[in-house]
């Protein structure tokens, strides 16, 4: 791969901090050298304000069919295991062509916000009916082929399924789609990693879905699948979970986590938003990333997850946006400031230190707990020599950013600004993104809104 155009802006922010005049070169999709203080040269491609893309850490693709169509109430009361009911009902007529579309449209708006990594949770497997495809890996093939068309960055999380509760209780029959057994699961697994060889950069990784979906003998056969890689689950999202953790062992479900698995900074431990004091002290003893995806968890009705309890243990976290039911990593910075506002009645609640810029803590604390969720064994974290070259532009022009420099840049984009301001968006050096719109936009778009009219219909 030839060495890309040198990209010159007024200001980048380093690891080491705000800096001006940065010229940022790369080769092989990653950084090759950066200058500091420098004029802009003759070859330069010239740009205002240059942030480290962010990554997302927790996604199912495919639910961005859904947003806007699960806003009516229920009969009965409507919660988490009402809307699981209508995902339930609307992947039963998905076939493999539209799962991809589906996919491609929530990457594209990814990337457009500002994400240029995804940690895809794909639970999907099977055929309409749960029949297996002849191909165990068909669906994650098609996750690795939106990822390629798009230019994201994935780390591929197969998920092994394969019950309805906790203690093993039998599925039912919409999850059927989803199930396999520990053996069924591992021939997943290797068509995984074969699916995404040809996508460059791409990762895989493995994820028990949750403690009511796998068995203590199933977790401990699956983990040893995984290779070193990441981990993910999700984990004390919903109260009637620990509940029934709790009727099931007599342990909260962080709880047992913590005392039967041998969690580490490998995992990373979905929501958690119902989680004690010792189990945030416990997660952060361990070095694990917990996944938080505020707007889901407010979709959902789910709960606020205590991050400021956390943050006393030191804790590492990075966001997701888990159902996709609006795509914008500002905002989900955002919104997780606000719920701890909400909560505690009290303003800039994760800044840290007296004085400290709240959209800082949050844009770092999210880089380095999404890059270490993601992949975990690689070194090189935001802008720095090594690092792949994945990197965001700000509109200097943009209304909501004018008069600011420095932490006061974030400030305005994560608590006013937005998706609006970003400009273009590279990921491993190759630009995917110009004037805020993805270069493929346009006919993923086209194809998405064919897919979602088929979808919809069938479901009604």
């Amino acid at each position: 791969m030839e060495a890309m155009r040198p990209l010159w802006f007024q200001t980048a922010l380093l690891p080491e901090g705000w800096t001006a005049q940065v010229r940022i070169s790369g080769a092989a999709g990653r950084i090759s050298s950066i200058e500091r203080g420098v004029p802009p040269g003759a070859q330069d491609e010239r740009h205002a304000i240059a942030l480290p893309g962010l990554p997302n850490l927790h996604s199912h693709a495919f639910q961005r069919g859904l947003a806007g169509l699960t806003e009516r109430r229920a009969g009965g009361p409507d919660s988490f295991w009402s809307w699981r009911e209508l995902m339930y009902r609307f992947i039963e007529h998905m076939d493999a062509d539209e799962f991809e579309a589906l996919c491609a449209q929530a990457y594209v708006e990814m990337l457009e916000a500002g994400f240029t990594q995804v940690g895809e949770f794909h639970y999907l497997h099977h055929e309409r009916g749960g029949t297996p495809y002849a191909d165990p890996g068909e669906l994650a093939g098609r996750v690795a082929a939106a990822a390629a068309h798009t230019g994201i960055g994935l780390t591929l999380l197969p998920v092994f399924y394969a019950h309805g509760n906790f203690g093993g209780a039998a599925p039912q029959p919409r999850q059927q789609r989803f199930l396999s057994d520990p053996a069924r699961f591992a021939r997943i697994l290797e068509a995984s990693r074969r699916a995404v060889r040809s996508v460059p950069g791409a990762g895989v990784g493995i994820a028990p879905h949750s403690l009511r979906a796998v068995t203590p003998p199933e977790l401990a056969a699956v983990l040893a699948l995984g290779a070193g890689g990441p981990v993910h689950i999700h984990i004390a999202e919903q109260l009637r979970e620990v509940e029934e953790c709790l009727s099931w062992s007599q342990r909260r479900p962080i709880e047992w986590l913590l005392e039967n698995a041998a969690v580490d900074e490998r995992w990373c431990l979905v929501h958690a938003t119902h989680a004690s004091a010792a189990e945030l002290q416990g997660i952060a003893q361990r070095a694990a990333v917990v996944g938080l995806c505020p707007m889901t968890e407010a979709s959902l009705g789910d709960g606020i997850f205590p991050a400021v309890a956390f943050a006393e243990y030191r804790g590492r976290f990075g966001i997701g946006s888990d159902s996709n039911v609006r795509v914008d990593a500002a905002e989900e910075l955002r919104l997780l400031e606000y719920s701890q506002r909400l909560a505690h009645r009290a303003r800039n609640v994760l800044a840290g230190a007296a004085g400290a810029s709240t959209g800082r803590s949050l844009f770092e604390a999210a880089l380095a707990g999404g890059a270490q969720a993601l992949r975990p064994r690689e070194e090189g974290v935001g802008l720095c020599s090594g690092a792949a070259l994945d990197l965001v532009s700000l509109q200097q022009e943009d209304p909501s950013l004018a008069g600011a420099s420095g932490d006061a840049l974030l400030d305005a984009w994560i608590f006013c600004a937005g998706r609006t301001a970003i400009d273009c968006v590279w990921r491993a050096g190759v630009k995917l993104v110009q004037n805020g719109r993805h270069r493929e936009r346009a006919a993923i778009q086209a194809r998405y809104a064919r897919v979602l009219r088929h979808l919809v219909s069938a479901a009604a």
